[in-house]
């Protein structure tokens, strides 16, 4: 098993993530575009290089639930405990939106889309980043969602630099079918089966 935290490429990812960088990485279930969500001109990028308009606000992910602290400040003490048990397929929560993301994160909704990821690179990517990234499929929109590096290569390794991939991670997506369920924290309704 590697440990990615020592792995040389992904420790070379998180150092570029610090620095406004847009990588991709491998998720639960497809490659992911990650970035800084508190840089707006990495976010920009990664939404130019996607072509996918900021009102549908991007999904967070984090190693753990303390990574998520700030976003989770005045849940209830029982949709908290929801947000942090194990689920058995991963699982985007849509948490009441409490003001501390920006905006360009949330797409101006009322809602935030958090997920602790069980993929052990991108946990490990969280870790060495020192917080949340953004996770959007590797994919331009409405094409597919890449399951391999050399997709991902096929979709972004053309495009000029200012809009180019900063970086590819090593690894392999994880053992998930289909992208993570999306669920409403308070109600338990799903909006996406996962």
């Amino acid at each position: 098993m590697t440990d990615w935290l020592s792995d040389p490429q992904v420790c070379a990812a998180a150092r570029l993530l610090q620095q406004q960088a847009v990588i991709a990485y491998p998720t639960e279930s497809v490659w992911g575009l990650g970035c800084d969500p508190e840089s707006l001109p990495a976010v920009k990028k990664l939404l130019r290089l996607k072509g996918r308009s900021v009102s549908k606000g991007l999904i967070l992910i984090a190693a753990n639930a303390e990574q998520f602290a700030p976003f989770l400040t005045g849940l209830e003490p029982d949709a908290l405990q929801r947000f942090q048990t194990p689920q058995q397929k991963p699982t985007t929560w849509l948490v009441p939106n409490n003001g501390f993301a920006a905006e360009w994160i949330s797409g101006g909704h009322d809602t935030l889309a958090l997920r602790i990821t069980d993929h052990p690179l991108a946990a490990a990517l969280c870790q060495l980043f020192g917080g949340p990234l953004v996770s959007t499929s590797a994919n331009p929109q409405g094409q597919p969602a890449a399951i391999n590096p050399e997709q991902v290569q096929g979709y972004f390794g053309q495009a000029v630099a200012s809009q180019s991939l900063d970086f590819l991670t090593p690894g392999t997506v994880g053992d998930a079918v289909k992208p993570s369920e999306i669920r409403h924290l308070l109600s338990g309704e799903i909006v996406r089966e996962g």
